[in-house]
């Protein structure tokens, strides 16, 4: 997969089929417009995603600064499904104030060369977001693409959408959200030095500190697969401030992996959030957290049936 980014200067390779969009937590509506520019591949176009970063509403300051999918994920998950080339477009106030018109006509026309645009029903672009579907629909038989309008999913009566996805997070409801996102959400980043608490008391982890910018659920310990160097594991994952044994807080994302043993210092896991088992918990003495954490890994192991 091509990536483009930090330059509003480039050219695509070749004719493309292309979506906009922020893509926050690569949720089932947003697979359903990626499987549309995947379809076009078969007619010859190149499958490529147009987003921005920062995102409009981080740059103007009225959003969340806490995202669903960090850009490495976004990445990995993009070229897992076949997209051919990904545009991470400067979001700064030149390219903020550049119309509608010239946004199509220069950028995915010109520079993208689209053939064939794919686009949700509440799509907005350039200058204060003037650009729509509509838009798109009025401009697409002059400068020789075709529109397609994506409805959004609608899952157990409500509508599949970042928001929601951010609402189950922020609660903790990781298995419900898979179920929206189509995948386990997940925290990705390499893997580094902890204390070693872990190891001395015979539970040891893998420890990856998130961005700050990464949304993470409440604190506590959930059950997780774990892929590592095209392996996967079953794991026990604690995120939080381990306030028994500091005073910190600093927020780790620790992760037991059942039977594993080896050196994977330095790599990069994707840690799967399954379902939630306690929140985190400041025990009186490390004997009680010991005793408390193999109650979890026996526990852990009836969930994942090893």
């Amino acid at each position: 997969m091509q990536i483009i980014r930090e330059t509003t200067e480039f050219v695509s390779p070749g004719e493309t089929a292309v979506s906009i969009g922020k893509f926050d937590g690569v949720h089932l509506g947003h697979r359903r417009l990626l499987e549309e520019l995947l379809d076009q591949k078969e007619k010859g176009l190149l499958a490529a995603v147009f987003t921005f970063d920062p995102y409009p509403e981080v740059f103007f300051g009225f959003g969340s600064k806490q995202i669903l999918t960090t850009r490495e994920e976004k990445e990995m998950i993009f070229e897992k499904m076949g997209i051919d080339i990904l545009v991470e477009f400067p979001f700064n106030a030149k390219s903020a104030a550049t119309p509608s018109r010239e946004f199509v006509s220069n950028f995915l026309c010109k520079q993208m060369r689209a053939r064939f645009i794919a686009a949700g029903p509440d799509l907005s672009f350039g200058d204060h977001g003037s650009g729509n579907f509509a838009l798109l629909e009025e401009m697409a038989p002059e400068y020789g693409f075709k529109a397609k309008k994506i409805e959004k999913i609608v899952m157990d009566e409500h509508i599949v959408s970042s928001t929601l996805i951010r609402r189950l997070i922020d609660t903790g409801e990781v298995t419900t959200a898979a179920r929206y996102l189509g995948e386990p959400y997940m925290i990705r980043g390499r893997i580094v030095h902890g204390k070693a608490l872990g190891r001395r008391i015979g539970i040891p982890t893998l420890n990856q500190t998130p961005p700050e910018d990464k949304l993470l659920p409440p604190f506590g310990v959930y059950y997780s697969d774990v892929l590592i160097g095209g392996r996967k594991y079953c794991g026990m994952t604690n995120i939080g401030v381990k306030p028994t044994v500091s005073d910190e807080k600093r927020v780790t994302v620790e992760t037991f992996l059942y039977d594993f043993k080896g050196d994977i210092y330095g790599e990069t896991a994707t840690v799967q959030l399954l379902t939630h088992r306690r929140p985190e918990m400041k025990f009186s003495s490390v004997e009680e957290l010991k005793a408390t954490m193999e109650h979890d890994i026996q526990a852990g192991r009836e969930y994942h049936g090893i």
